[in-house]
This record gives C-alpha cells, sequence and structure tokens, in this order.
C-alpha cells in the first residue's frame, strides 16, 4: 500500500494556515539562493509557493555564483540582526569556493530553519524540542507516525548517513519515544542484504536509483524513499518501486512520498522559529 506524502503534508499545511490564521502569527523565511543553480531555483520556487498558501512570508536574495564567502556570511549576519526575519534557509549546494560549514555556522541558531547549526544538532542528541530538527529527518518521523507504523523494538536500515538526512535520522528514531533499533549502513558496510532482509523499517536516502530491490526486503517491511534520481528524464527513488511493492507492506512512491514532507517541515519549523523568536 502507497504511503501517502503528499496527503499527509497537506493536512499539516492546513493545520498550519489554521494557526497563523486563527492567531494572527506573522513568520518571515529569508532564502538565500545562488542565482544560476537551476535545480536550486525550482526547489527554493517550491518552497516560497508553499510558504504562501499558508500565509508565511518569503523573502528572497539572489546571489552572484562569483559571490566571496565573506561577503555571503556578512549578509547572513544581517538577517540574523533583522528582526523582521525570523528564519533563514541557505539554498544548497554553494559554489565549491565557499566552506558549506563556515556559512551554516554563521546563521543564528535561533534562526536555523534547516536545523543544520551545530547548536541545534546537539539539542537534537540530548532531546532538547525547542531546537529546529533537520527537515527531511522530521519529515520521515512524522509521516512514520501520522500512518501509525510502529517504530519501539523494531529493527529499522538507514542507508545513507548523510548530516541531512542519515546520521540525524538514525538519533531520532533511536531516541526515547521512538525507541527503534537502528543499522546505519553506507557504502562501507558489508553484507547490505542481510541487514536489509532482516529491517521491518527500510529507509533509504543514498542517491543510487532502483537500488533497493524486491529480494532484499522481508516480506511485510515498510519502505521509505528518499532518493530523486532520473532515469532517462523521469524521476524515480531508490527504491525499485514497481516491484518492491510487491513485497512491502507500505511505501512511499516517488515523487509524492518525503519530498512533500520535508516542505511541511520547513514551515513547521519557520512558525516554530517565529514563535521563539516573539516569546
Amino acid at each position: 500500500m502507497d504511503i501517502n506524502g503528499k496527503g499527509v503534508a497537506a493536512s499539516i499545511r492546513q493545520a498550519i494556515k489554521k494557526e497563523i490564521d486563527d492567531k494572527g502569527l506573522t513568520p518571515t523565511l529569508a532564502f538565500f539562493l545562488i542565482e544560476d543553480h537551476a535545480p536550486s531555483k525550482v526547489y527554493v520556487g517550491m518552497k516560497q509557493r508553499a510558504c504562501k498558501e499558508v500565509g508565511i512570508t518569503s523573502i528572497i536574495e539572489t546571489l552572484q555564483a562569483s559571490i566571496t564567502e565573506e561577503m555571503l556570511i556578512t549578509k547572513i549576519s544581517a538577517a540574523n540582526a533583522n528582526p523582521e526575519i525570523d528564519a533563514i534557509l541557505v539554498q544548497m549546494p554553494l559554489p565549491d569556493h565557499i566552506d558549506s560549514n563556515r556559512v551554516i555556522y554563521a546563521i543564528d541558531p535561533a534562526k536555523d530553519v534547516d536545523g543544520f547549526h551545530p547548536v541545534n544538532i546537539g539539542k537534537m542528541l540530548i532531546g532538547d524540542s525547542s531546537a529546529s530538527f533537520p527537515c527531511t529527518p522530521l519529515g520521515i518521523c512524522t509521516l512514520l507516525e501520522k500512518e501509525n507504523i510502529e517504530t519501539a523494538g523494531k529493527n529499522i536500515a538507514i542507508l545513507g548517513r548523510s548530516m541531512i538526512v542519515g546520521r540525524p535520522l538514525a538519533n531520532m528514531l533511536s531516541s526515547k519515544g521512538k525507541d527503534a533499533t537502528v543499522t546505519l549502513l553506507h557504502s562501507k558496510s558489508k553484507n547490505l542484504s542481510f541487514h536489509l532482509k532482516n529491517a521491518d523499517i527500510i529507509i533509504s536516502a543514498i542517491g543510487k536509483a532502483l537500488f533497493v530491490k524486491k529480494e532484499m526486503v522481508k516480506q511485510g517491511a515498510v519502505c521509505i524513499d528518499v532518493g530523486t534520481n532520473h532515469i532517462d528524464g523521469v524521476l524515480v527513488g531508490d527504491i525499485d518501486y514497481k516491484n518492491v511493492k510487491e513485497v512491502a507492506s507500505k511505501i512511499t512512491p516517488v515523487p509524492g512520498g518525503v519530498g512533500p514532507m520535508t516542505i511541511a517541515m520547513l514551515l513547521q519549523n519557520t512558525v516554530k522559529c517565529h514563535k521563539i523568536l516573539a516569546s
């Protein structure tokens, strides 16, 4: 059975809009975008449309690819100091001459809507709910909860160890309240098929088209696909959806699964930043 991430995300957006309208909130999200990176333009456009839908003001500063690291950090510092801005998002990737970590460190943790600042990562690790948690892992956890998929005591295999998805997600799912037994798999892991076959839930975020095959998945497993890959211009995930669907009890399609949840969590984090700064 398909997990309708698009539908779950739509209900979350409706709840966010209602809260903004009912409480008279005025959240504002600032984007920094490198102008000649086409995929980033598409992603920011989607996020801005979602903001408009729920009543979040979004502003965008388009940057030349030649901008220096120091100039970008200066612009971020100005946004940190601007009381009209509640949340800041620097759209990745950045040009090679810019250190992404330095840019992330420059964002005020209270305005770090992506949840990538070390302060927020640290708060996440100790279970401090005042932090903004990374949007995609948070979206996955929320999707599992909304779909009534039990994680306590379950074996969960996560493919991919990035700081964007894999590592924070492993922490979130193994923390108290989620209580899963998590195996974090990566390019150096041995016996991938063994670990996947023994997993009650498989979450793939490795960026390899159709990598997870039917024979790697046990009957009745839940499969969450974070992958966004293209084959002959068609968007596909990391999981061989057509065939894995035959054995999985629940599976997210690509598109329409995790992606909408990521954007919904961005909106949720923006409102959270606004409320914390206003308190």
